[in-house]
């Protein structure tokens, strides 16, 4: 009696749920990750009026998409590998991709939540009000930006096998990028001389940070930032790159 396997798109619902569920019971993960940029977004209320809603929104949802990429999914990618699940998913008839496009996918779910909110706290809180354009384009560039920092987490999670040294490395790397933020949110980059501004403006932080703050703003998007979604692009594309290549489902 031939064995009838079920299809790619049942396999691919079955992770998914099986995902969210997982992510559903760590919801107080979830809910730290939006709760740093919010309350960073709150605290930065009086540089508002001096900086600029979109500019400040900008800085706190980028902070948000290196907690959702580092913090959130290559721990849990380490953690899994390390108990063996993927070893025991690559057995079962399931495709590789699908396997991790269900994770991404969740990810992604993320992504908009964490977006969302900011946005409603910004409103709400700060005052901040946008065109829809500009709430339809921040959203979208979010997402391309999220994509950065998922793709670092999966470069990391690649070249790491231990997950207690992912787990290190991944805040060390969040902690770099927040105090990047810092400087560049508080209108500081200035003062670590032009070369480090320069460098800091088109480092992965920099480039998200100047697409998601052009999106906001809608008619404030110029030929530069055209540069930076580009530059953006370049490095999800180099991350996925070594992620893909370094990646082994088990730890050993």
């Amino acid at each position: 009696m031939a064995t009838i396997l079920p299809s790619t798109s049942a396999v691919f619902s079955a992770l998914l749920r099986a995902d969210l569920t997982t992510q559903w019971r760590n919801r107080r993960a979830s809910i730290l990750v939006i709760l740093v940029p919010a309350l960073i977004l709150i605290s930065w209320k009086g540089l508002i009026p001096m900086l600029g809603g979109a500019f400040v929104l900008s800085n706190c949802i980028t902070i948000g998409l290196i907690a959702i990429g580092l913090m959130g999914y290559s721990n849990s990618i380490a953690r899994d590998r390390d108990k063996g699940i993927f070893q025991r998913l690559r057995v079962a008839p399931a495709p590789a991709w699908s396997i991790m496009a269900s994770r991404l996918t969740v990810q992604l779910i993320m992504i908009i939540i964490m977006t969302t909110a900011l946005f409603l706290i910004g409103y709400q809180y700060d005052k901040i009000i946008l065109s829809p354009a500009g709430y339809i384009l921040g959203l979208l560039t979010a997402i391309v930006g999220g994509a950065v920092y998922l793709s670092l987490g999966q470069a990391i999670v690649g070249l790491i096998k231990n997950p207690e040294t992912v787990n290190v490395t991944t805040r060390l790397v969040y902690f770099v990028f927040i105090m990047v933020g810092m400087f560049t949110g508080l209108g500081r980059s200035n003062v670590l001389g032009k070369e480090i501004g320069d460098a800091v403006s088109w480092s992965p932080y920099g480039t998200v940070k100047r697409i998601i703050s052009d999106g906001l703003q809608a008619d404030a998007w110029t030929g530069t930032t055209s540069m930076a979604l580009l530059v953006t692009l370049g490095y999800t594309i180099l991350f996925t790159t070594l992620g893909i290549k370094w990646f082994r489902w088990n730890s050993r």
